[in-house]
């Protein structure tokens, strides 16, 4: 894989979904705890998975999980899980869309003890603020930092789930917490 592809970070390719990911969403912070909502269901579910087959996904989702609405995913019931095996906008797995159950609810149990989840995420980070990395290689780029290996361990005992330390890390990446776009793309000072 090239560390730059058209002035992009490489891992993105060519394919439009990616580069306009790349492009318009990776690496820029985001404030919006549905947005949060939104990325922490599907980077659960992409355990497993490349990041492009859940980003083809991504309306089919958004759909089933009601614009990702933490209040209205919260309470789902065994019913609607089995709907949603029957659907195919989705990865039918019945663990992660359980996952995602539970995950709205401790999302929601995080924001009524921290007051937002951007700033029960925000307090693991030194100075309370985003990191930005200077990598020139796709090679350099982690897969886990000790922010990430904090926040998993954390969001774990509070009962979240599929949301391992190189889970996490995509999270934070994916979110802006964590800048990795790589040094000379044309994305990384946006």
């Amino acid at each position: 894989m090239q560390d730059l592809i058209n002035g992009r970070c490489g891992w993105c390719g060519t394919d439009t979904l990616y580069t306009d990911y790349h492009d318009r969403e990776w690496g820029r912070l985001v404030t919006d705890d549905r947005v949060l909502f939104e990325f922490l269901v599907l980077e659960s579910a992409q355990a497993g998975l490349s990041w492009l087959t859940i980003l083809r996904k991504r309306e089919g989702y958004r759909k089933a999980f009601y614009e990702f609405d933490p209040e209205r995913v919260a309470q789902m019931t065994e019913e609607d899980v089995e709907r949603l095996m029957q659907c195919d906008g989705i990865v039918k797995n019945r663990r992660k869309i359980m996952a995602a159950i539970t995950n709205a609810r401790a999302f929601l149990a995080v924001q009524r003890e921290f007051g937002s989840f951007y700033e029960y995420t925000l307090s693991f980070f030194p100075d309370r603020k985003p990191i930005v990395h200077s990598f020139r290689s796709l090679s350099e780029l982690p897969v886990s930092s000790p922010e990430s290996d904090a926040i998993s361990r954390d969001m774990k005992r509070r009962g979240f789930k599929f949301f391992g330390t190189v889970i996490c890390y995509a999270h934070l990446q994916a979110t802006g917490f964590v800048n990795d776009h790589l040094e000379g793309c044309v994305c990384r000072h946006a």
